[in-house]
């Protein structure tokens, strides 16, 4: 199992105790890699490691969402024993919108999900009204 330091920046610890890394892609490359990186940008980012993009238009929701679904759940399920990212442009919202459906499907009520990655991640993460109705009325089921 290759998991984060506690001191990694950015990183969301879930209810299960697994972590994820939320980063922006305009702050330059990584300190540590990721071993699995989640990509929600309009076009593919270029990165050195196993690598899953949905196409996220800046300040709204994933193109497909069926894709976004199953993309969280390969995240959740990969950050059991491998160092993933969650990564947008600057990290906030497109990336906090994930993290709080991932919280999500790790066990965090969806009334909740939103304040619970604010808190533990980003105050300023999920930007956008219709990230947090998304979020809100998030299944892992299209």
């Amino acid at each position: 199992m290759t998991a984060w330091s506690d001191g990694e920046e950015g990183l969301l610890r879930l209810p299960s105790g697994r972590a994820i890394r939320g980063r922006g892609l305009r702050h330059g490359p990584p300190a540590t890699a990721p071993e699995f990186g989640l990509y929600l940008v309009a076009k593919p980012p270029v990165v050195g490691w196993d690598a899953t993009w949905v196409r996220w238009p800046d300040f709204r929701l994933p193109s497909d969402r069926a894709a976004a679904a199953a993309a969280f759940a390969a995240a959740l399920r990969r950050s059991g024993d491998e160092r993933v990212e969650v990564a947008c442009g600057g990290g906030r919202g497109r990336t906090g919108t994930a993290l709080a459906c991932i919280a999500i499907l790790d066990g965090v009520p969806a009334d909740e999900a939103v304040a619970y990655v604010r808190r533990l991640y980003h105050p300023g993460a999920v930007e956008t009204p219709w990230q947090r109705r998304y979020v809100r009325n998030f299944s892992s089921r299209p």
